[in-house]
């Protein structure tokens, strides 16, 4: 079971470093390929470029996500992992605008892209598997995995970009140091590949802990999984965009608050720290409380933290509140995530989970991932206000809140509870 979760987490992990490396290095991608005499014209095309990868997640959801409800979940992760290893060359090697012109942004879109249907296609397969491969007991726990994978890569990126910010002077990150994080990042394909090819199967495996649902009629399963799938868009949505508030740790840092991108990338860095720490808590106490308890109070935990964080670190301006306020937001926002993709993946059969989940996740992403960063930059710049990232996350996280206590209880221990409770004496 260790190798397993092992091979699996650094799998996703590697791929979400792809995935979230451009965002930390926004801003010197936009200058390769997207230069203008206008700071905020640079870093917008640079954005919407990153938010063109969310574009076709929900496409490698369907297609790759139904490739392992039918083969396996085995195939499918070996499929993504090629994938996001060519577009991570990809973007290592693109020449800049000044070098080959238009041609530049539009290769760089096309491996965006690919990037986003090999992580589309990725989530599911790999939350399936942890939530197959697990005991009923522990399932929120091996979720987690998944999560604290994403929170690898961040930690991992933000890392290598404190490293690059020390080693290169500001000219030199800008014209190929960003690169340097791209590469370091292909030449952990071929081990990742390695690694996966030891997995089992759990496709064809008999699943421990029935569903919830059994025994329901085909058009209340039907109904049941809609309205979960409905309720997980609108919950993975507005955690979505929380967590790429976060990410923009490292522009909000240098375009807002005017310090340096070693300060954000220490921010991100504390932030990753922490957030792995409470989704592995956030999972194992999922198992323990039930999915619902710890949703709930986790997420009610964040909503009330997010407007005085966002003040000290306004008001206060300076490296190391931004470096705390990180940490912490680390902590509260994280604590429900695990909890939240058990929930979806034992409320879906294993006949759709991968499609299911992956679509869920992936049309989540696509809507709030992609436009968040742009949203929130076009916020400060209209409204001139260093907290409009605030007041977006609130009525994000106030969203999230109703839509998380709509979600029913689906933790094998406390199903039987539940059912027990509303039965007729």
């Amino acid at each position: 079971m260790r190798r397993h979760i092992a091979a699996v987490t650094l799998g996703n992990a590697l791929e979400f470093y792809d995935f979230l490396t451009f965002s930390f290095f926004a801003i010197q991608i936009g200058h390769a390929f997207f230069p203008s005499n206008s700071a905020y014209g640079s870093l917008m095309g640079s954005l919407a470029t990153f938010g063109a990868g969310f574009a076709t997640r929900p496409l490698g959801a369907i297609v790759i996500g139904r490739y392992a409800d039918r083969v396996g979940r085995k195939p499918a992760m070996l499929l993504s992992f090629v994938l996001i290893g060519v577009s991570i060359f990809g973007m290592a090697l693109i020449p800049p605008y000044a070098a080959i012109g238009l041609a530049a942004p539009v290769l760089a879109v096309i491996a965006r892209m690919l990037q986003g249907f090999s992580l589309g296609g990725e989530i599911g397969s790999n939350t399936a598997f942890l939530l197959e491969a697990a005991p009923p007991h522990a399932r929120g726990l091996i979720v987690s995995w998944q999560g604290a994978s994403q929170m690898i890569a961040i930690l991992v990126g933000s890392l290598v970009g404190v490293l690059l910010s020390i080693l290169l002077p500001a000219n030199l990150l800008d014209a190929y140091g960003w690169r340097i994080a791209f590469a370091l990042g292909g030449l952990a394909v071929p081990f990742g590949l390695w690694l996966r090819t030891s997995l089992p199967e759990t496709l064809h495996a008999a699943e421990a802990g029935g569903p919830a649902d059994a025994g329901l009629p085909p058009r209340a399963l039907a109904r049941r999984y809609a309205r979960v799938m409905v309720l997980g868009i609108v919950v993975l949505g507005m955690g979505t965009i929380g967590s790429y508030i976060q990410m923009y740790a490292v522009t909000y840092a240098q375009d807002t608050l005017h310090l340096s991108e070693r300060a954000g990338f220490l921010a991100e860095t504390a932030n990753a720290l922490t957030a792995i720490f409470a989704m592995l808590l956030g999972g194992w106490l999922s198992d323990r409380l039930g999915r619902w308890t710890l949703n709930a109070g986790a997420n009610f935990l964040f909503l009330i933290s997010i407007y005085p964080l966002f003040v000290w670190v306004v008001q206060a301006g300076s490296a190391p509140v931004l470096i705390t306020a990180m940490a912490v937001m680390g902590i509260v926002s994280n604590l429900a995530f695990p909890s939240v993709c058990a929930a979806l993946g034992e409320s879906l059969p294993k006949a759709i989970r991968c499609s299911g989940f992956g679509t869920v996740y992936s049309l989540a992403i696509a809507v709030c991932g992609g436009t968040t960063q742009f949203v929130v930059t076009w916020l400060i710049h209209v409204t001139g206000n260093a907290m409009a990232p605030a007041f977006y996350l609130v009525a994000a996280g106030g969203i999230g809140q109703i839509a998380l206590m709509l979600i029913p209880e689906s933790a094998p221990r406390h199903v039987g509870r539940v059912a027990l409770a509303a039965a007729p004496a």
